[in-house]
């Protein structure tokens, strides 16, 4: 592939202040010319890590490790991870932070597109691992975990960068004190705050680990990158791409090292809690979220986990076409991502069309219809669906639905599909169940899989009353509305602001409901159970430095 232009940032940056629509990499890099060919190569390449010990420059190792296997095949990697003790781990990074915190920051911003480049070089080898880890099918693994991962994680350097000009380097000051003027020399410096811990999940780590680490490389901060057990060699990759890049510049590769565990020896608590522990960076369960935001201190807490993504139906211009938006929603990656929908409020009387009014019977029909029309077609839901990442998904799937069942209505009982290419997929298609408020024990948090509760409620305003309240009790990170009243719907829209939340309204088309645009969109405000920072705001990188001074009488400009 192509390096990046030398104006990448520059051009980064001015998206960010104008919020268009811009990438600096192919929209479909899995479609561009001699991609088969690469892809292939990858392939080759990636099998070829199979049962192999992964290599790293990483402190002595005291045992290896690797719970991995293929969501596709069923079988595991066989790769074998450098374990490395805790505080040996945090030994390497702090005196790699002597050398890293002296570098000039525009140096290290360079370095950090450089690793950018070269992550995206390895695009392809990094897309077959990220397939085989989480369940992704391959399409996504290249776009969604690959080219908009390294978006988001480039548009995190153009925040840091703009952050770390505004400090000034020095100034001659002067002032008036009684009958004396005061003339002081002074200097200031971006100071890094530590050493930072990058958490990832099972499911897409690239997409909150690369701002996490270039927000915290480039502000000077040391890295330790903790991957989820079951789903490490992406981040292993991706550590190891940083580390040929930091030696190539001539700098300690363990700027950036790796903390596998296993799911039975788990370290991420010893990591959080170290006393050189400074930032964390925390993409996971809310229970596990809520662990890290209270036992971080006085480390800094960056966190994304979960909450209730709603719908809201009020009225609807074309109802085929919003039922076709949130079963593709559901259906996306089976629900694996932070931004599918789950709830549906429906007024229990129905929505109003340009036709007329439509039962909430029917629209539960219409909803059901546009998911079949996805996994009755294999081919279709391979490219959509790919695989779950935990055998346990389809279990936990089919308990909700039989739950919801005993209080409720099953619209559509949870199955598998036979993937086409790889038939050991651990598969799984969605759930859609009909309840009504006073189930809300069943759906008031989330369901990680695809599970789509229909709630009945009184009416369109009871509806939004519902979703606000679950809401603002658990968190969301992608909401919608959908109305063709425009001050319903702007009352709405200001309601769930209220409530700390971003809202979509009105969203059918070729555009997932579960996309987010890097450069434009802020993913997750802050403000909500749902996390407690946003990809990619000033926010996001303040914390992760601070602004030391000296200051001296200044010297007399008559002396030597």
């Amino acid at each position: 592939m192509s390096p990046l232009p030398a104006d990448t940032l520059d051009r980064a940056q001015q998206a960010i202040r104008t919020r268009e629509s811009w990438s600096a990499f192919a929209e479909r890099p899995d479609r561009e010319p001699g991609a088969d060919e690469a892809l292939a190569t990858a392939r080759v390449t990636y099998e070829s890590t199979l049962g192999s010990e992964f290599v790293l420059d990483q402190p002595t190792e005291r045992m290896r490790v690797g719970d991995e296997m293929s969501p596709y095949t069923g079988r595991p990697l066989g790769i074998a991870y450098p374990v490395c003790d805790v505080d040996g781990l945090f030994a390497a990074a702090r005196a790699a932070r002597e050398v890293w915190r002296e570098v000039p920051w525009q140096r290290r911003v360079q370095i950090c597109v450089r690793i950018i480049d070269a992550l995206h070089e390895r695009l392809f080898e990094i897309a077959h691992a990220n397939m085989h880890t989480t369940g992704q099918s391959l399409s996504m693994s290249c776009v969604g975990a690959g080219t908009n991962a390294l978006d988001r994680g480039l548009e995190a350097l153009g925040y840091a960068a703009a952050a770390l000009e505004r400090v000034p380097t020095q100034a001659a000051w002067r002032k008036q004190f009684g009958r004396t003027e005061v003339h002081l020399d002074k200097r200031w410096r971006a100071e890094p705050r530590g050493i930072g811990v990058v958490i990832t999940c099972a499911s897409f780590p690239t997409w909150n680990a690369y701002p996490a680490l270039l927000a915290d490389l480039a502000t000077g901060n040391p890295v330790i990158v903790k991957p989820h057990p079951t789903s490490v060699l992406t981040m292993a990759l991706a550590v190891r791409t940083c580390q040929e890049v930091l030696a190539a510049e001539g700098l300690p590769p363990t700027v950036v090292q790796l903390a596998a565990d296993t799911a039975g020896d788990l370290v991420t608590t010893q990591l959080v809690e170290h006393p050189d522990c400074a930032i964390v960076d925390f993409t996971g369960s809310p229970a596990f979220g809520a662990w890290v935001e209270s036992h971080a201190h006085p480390a800094i807490a960056f966190t994304e986990t979960a909450g209730i993504n709603a719908v809201v139906l009020h009225s609807v211009a074309d109802l085929p076409s919003v039922a076709s938006a949130i079963a593709t929603s559901l259906c996306l990656f089976t629900a694996q991502m932070c931004t599918s929908v789950q709830n549906v409020y429906l007024p229990r009387d129905g929505v109003t069309t340009p036709d007329g009014l439509v039962s909430a019977d029917d629209v539960e029909t219409a909803l059901v219809d546009a998911v079949r029309a996805v996994v009755d077609h294999p081919t279709r839901a391979a490219a959509l669906m790919g695989a779950v990442q935990s055998r346990e998904t389809p279990a936990r799937v089919r308990a909700a639905a039989e739950q919801a069942g005993a209080v409720g209505r099953v619209l559509l009982a949870p199955s598998t599909y036979l993937h086409p290419e790889w038939p050991d997929a651990w598969t799984c298609t969605p759930a859609v169940v009909s309840v009504d408020p006073s189930a809300r024990a069943l759906y008031a948090d989330e369901c990680f899989g695809p599970v789509a509760f229909v709630v009945r409620c009184t009416d369109s305003d009871d509806a939004l009353d519902q979703a606000l309240a679950d809401v603002a009790a658990r968190g969301t990170i992608a909401s919608h509305v959908y109305s063709t009243d425009d001050e319903w719907l702007e009352a709405g829209v200001q309601r769930f602001w209220r409530a700390g939340a971003s809202v979509t309204c009105n969203l059918t088309g070729p555009m997932p409901l579960n996309f987010a645009a890097a450069y434009s969109d802020f993913h997750v405000t802050g403000l909500s159970p749902a996390g407690n920072a946003c990809l990619t705001d000033e926010a996001y990188i303040a914390g992760r430095f601070r602004v030391v001074q000296e200051r001296r009488p200044a010297r007399d400009p008559g002396q030597p």
